[in-house]
């Protein structure tokens, strides 16, 4: 991770720590339109993504739908997650497994009905062996039938903006209304990650044993590259070989979506085709740091002269390596800025360009409340104003 400063052409020298946005206006350009040529893959669909940055680096079909097998057990976990922060269900609690889940299709875990198994267990099944067995006994306990948990399935992948997807149960089995794209399954991906940092080490774990059976995690670059620390796999007929693939490099998350591959190696090899290029082909800078003020404006009618003016939240920017010498940052400052202002509103625009192309720009916000003047205040910036503008 780098931090730069740079010096906006008012004249004012700023820590690129210091500029930050709420949100942004124009959203960072996806590397690939940096010049930066991607690595051919061998897949239906794929896409990387810097998870520290948000930025795409390379994706071909993101946006097609397609089979997304057992890499739906993302979001059956993700909604587990959730009830387990919420001690809805807990780790130690035992569940009754239901003739439905002990009868489930493809890869399982083993669970049998005569037998009570953990919620701890049930997740290790769910998520190192990838069963279908576990994810049904674990829909059924949050929501009380299978049926019901797809409904809050669907629910959140809308929350989550995934809105080319559509789900139909909570183990990935083939149904042509079960659907998702590679750039939807990104988003579940990272916001698994940033949402449950203290449930996503399960993601990393090699195998687990249950019922007198070791069953290996099916990721194979948990063995071969020591930066990988999840996700999933999915394999059906329909879908393909997939992997989601996510490794961490210093302060550098990438995460890589490969779908409909050839093969199980195969989807091992392109994927990690791609967390390599991510990682050598390109830098993250933070530009800037949430609530750290970067300069005032002015303020007219009132209480106060001047207004703190920063953001809301951090942002950093990923770039083609070698490049950030190459970055020019301009402001742009709503004038006249009248009171009353709000924390929080926004009040002018950082524009970030790349060797003079634009690649992002984000809003810059009131770090405080101004409140009006008095009447006669109120006058006098009035008066002042209008001669202003002669």
């Amino acid at each position: 991770m780098h931090r730069f400063a740079f010096v906006l052409p008012f004249g004012v020298l700023l820590s690129a720590a210091a500029l930050a946005a709420a949100l942004s206006v124009a959203p960072p350009v996806a590397a690939t339109s940096m010049g930066v040529p991607a690595p051919a893959v061998a897949a239906a669909s794929w896409l990387l993504v810097d998870v520290t940055s948000g930025q795409t680096l390379t994706a071909s079909n993101a946006d097609e739908h397609r089979d997304p097998a057992s890499l739906t057990k993302l979001l059956t976990a993700y909604i587990v997650f959730g009830a387990l922060r919420a001690k809805t269900i807990v780790p130690s609690q035992m569940v009754n497994v239901s003739e439905r889940a002990w009868r489930a299709e493809g890869s399982r875990m083993f669970i049998e009905p005569r037998r009570a198994v953990s919620v701890d267990e049930l997740l290790h099944g769910l998520i190192v062996q990838s069963g279908n067995d576990a994810s049904i006994a674990l829909a059924e306990l949050v929501s009380g039938s299978e049926d019901a948990f797809v409904v809050t399935m669907n629910a959140e992948a809308k929350r989550l903006a995934m809105n080319e997807s559509h789900f139909t149960n909570a183990t990935g089995l083939t149904n042509p209304q079960h659907y998702s794209t590679a750039a939807d399954l990104a988003k579940l991906a990272t916001a698994l990650i940033r949402d449950f940092p203290e449930y996503y080490p399960l993601y990393s774990q090699k195998e687990f044993r249950y019922n007198n059976i070791t069953q290996p995690n099916r990721n194979r670059l948990l063995w071969t590259d020591p930066h990988v620390d999840g996700v999933k796999t999915g394999h059906t007929e329909a879908a393909g070989w997939c992997l989601i693939a996510s490794a961490l490099r210093g302060d550098r998350r990438v995460l890589a979506v490969v779908l409909g591959a050839n093969s199980d190696a195969a989807r091992a090899a392109e994927a990690q085709k791609l967390l390599n290029w991510g990682f050598q082909a390109f830098d993250t800078v933070q530009l800037y740091q949430s609530g750290k003020q970067v300069t005032t404006l002015r303020v007219w009618k009132g209480a106060v002269p001047e207004v703190p003016a920063g953001f809301l939240a951090d942002r950093y920017l990923t770039l083609p390596k070698g490049k950030a010498d190459q970055l020019t940052l301009t402001m742009q400052a709503q004038q006249p800025l009248i009171a009353p202002i709000a924390r929080a509103q926004r009040i002018g625009t950082v524009k970030v360009a790349l060797g003079g192309k634009p690649v992002a720009e984000f809003p810059m916000i009131a770090l405080e409340e101004v409140p009006p003047a008095s009447l006669a205040g109120r006058a006098w910036d009035t008066v002042r104003l209008w001669f202003q503008k002669d």
